[in-house]
């Protein structure tokens, strides 16, 4: 069933592998799709979606686990092969065809992903901010910080779990930057289901392999890929170089003075470098020429 909200998107329900997922869409065009991360929702999007239903199609939705999307009670209905699955599911849902990708962190590495599974639904993928307890040092790290964070939204609650993860070294510059932005964004964080956000983080986020694990099949992605990270990104700058060296048609873009959630600390800077890249990979599809 589709209807239209108060602020004009068209909303839908897809039916994915064991959830149903909220989608919205707006806009005309060739079709973007928006996969959050893992503090945020399809929410986190607005000041993408504003700018590029301009002259595309754009499509956000929350993730399985998510509200208003299903919230599963089957443990086994989580991880990165579901959430790579889930892509293609709106895709096919709404008979996109072919999207362009734009995934940030956990919502990255799906993309990354689906891109690996369904080259031929995808026309790039926009990679940004991925990479966190890829790298073996900070294996084990990662891991104990996402099952304690499950414990806390278990246990404590969204509110309580939402103060630590605002907080964190990677997050503060948005608080710095735009405080209003950060306010909406702990508002969003603070409302999530915490059983949701406990079965992401310890079934999901703890449980996904480092990105490494599928290097051959990276070296074998041929699709046009923008890797875009902040230079305070610390956990996810050493990843972002190997896949700038793996992948054989991506282009890195290292912004600078900029945290985890790049979307949100600079959306003029993030916007433009997205569409360039857009528009260099269509004018390169129609010449029928490779993008580089």
């Amino acid at each position: 069933m589709h209807v239209n909200d108060s602020r004009g998107c068209e909303v839908s329900y897809i039916q994915a592998n064991g959830a149903q997922l909220y989608v919205e869409e707006i806009g005309d065009g060739h079709p973007v799709v928006f996969v959050h991360e893992m503090a945020a929702d399809y929410r986190e999007w607005e000041t993408q979606v504003q700018w590029f239903a301009r002259r595309y199609q754009c499509v956000t939705y929350s993730a399985r686990g998510y509200i208003p999307s299903e919230v599963p009670a089957d443990p086994a209905l989580y991880g990165l092969e579901h959430a790579a699955d889930d892509i293609a599911a709106v895709i096919d849902g709404l008979n996109l065809g072919k999207a362009h990708v734009v995934g940030l962190s956990m919502g990255a590495y799906a993309t990354l992903r689906f891109g690996m599974k369904y080259p031929d639904k995808a026309s790039s993928l926009v990679v940004a901010g991925v990479g966190s307890g890829s790298p073996a040092q900070d294996r084990d790290a990662f891991v104990e910080n996402c099952l304690r964070m499950a414990q806390i939204f278990r246990e404590q609650g969204s509110q309580i779990a939402a103060q630590e993860i605002g907080y964190a070294a990677t997050r503060i510059g948005l608080k710095r930057k735009d405080p209003v932005g950060w306010l909406r964004f702990m508002d969003h964080l603070s409302e999530h289901d915490p059983q949701g956000m406990a079965m992401t983080l310890t079934h999901y986020q703890a449980a996904r392999p480092s990105i490494e694990s599928f290097d051959e099949q990276i070296r074998k992605l041929n699709l046009p890929v923008l890797l875009f990270v902040g230079d305070q990104d610390a956990p996810c700058l050493q990843t972002n170089l190997y896949l700038k060296q793996a992948l054989p048609n991506a282009r890195l873009l290292v912004y600078p003075n900029t945290g985890h959630a790049v979307n949100l600390e600079e959306p003029a800077a993030f916007n433009e470098a997205v569409q360039a890249f857009f528009h260099d990979v269509e004018h390169r599809a129609a010449k029928g020429l490779k993008a580089g």
